[in-house]
């Protein structure tokens, strides 16, 4: 089974990703790892700041690792922020019932009454070198923003609103 879990900085992506592979023992990559490889070995002239960019360098790249895996009967878990919303698109039938996809978003009112946490949880699995850039209401519109894409492209979703509880939505179907 491939695993991807997507959301926006700070939803505990690479958390999930460390619990599941200590649960199922399955590998996980890390997307912002093969962004940081790419951006300073010089294969390309992107920065970490180029979001939008990154996600269309990235993912026909992480999309075919997908594939090879499965193609493999690899277990792989997946996490970043550069899964686009229309994943499926790049995957006929047979690849995606190897496939399961979350993304994680925190509502407005979880992060109003917990962003101190969630700034303070920011370096929990890996060390942010610069987290300056994380506000609140930045942190706002961008798990809304990741709402509306999950909802607009039917992509499961997990809603973080009163406790950090994370039950995945395919959990106990298997």
């Amino acid at each position: 089974m491939i695993i991807l879990i997507a959301g926006a900085s700070h939803t505990g992506k690479t958390l999930l990703a460390q619990r599941l592979l200590e649960t199922y023992h399955y590998p996980y990559l890390s997307i912002d790892h093969l962004k940081m490889g790419l951006i300073r070995s010089g294969q390309t002239e992107l920065t970490p700041m180029d979001d939008d960019l990154l996600t269309e360098y990235l993912w026909p790249i992480v999309g075919e690792m997908v594939k090879t895996a499965i193609e493999n009967r690899q277990h792989l878990i997946v996490e970043g922020c550069y899964i686009p919303f229309d994943w499926k698109a790049c995957f006929s039938a047979e690849y995606l019932e190897h496939i399961r996809y979350v993304c994680l978003v925190m509502s407005e009112e979880y992060i109003r009454e917990h962003f101190a946490d969630i700034v303070k949880h920011g370096s929990v699995i890996e060390n942010r070198l610069d987290d300056s850039g994380c506000d609140q209401e930045w942190l706002i519109r961008e798990n809304r923003e990741n709402l509306e894409q999950c909802r607009a492209y039917g992509c499961e979703y997990v809603l973080i609103e009163k406790d950090y509880e994370i039950r995945l939505p395919w959990e106990g179907r298997e």
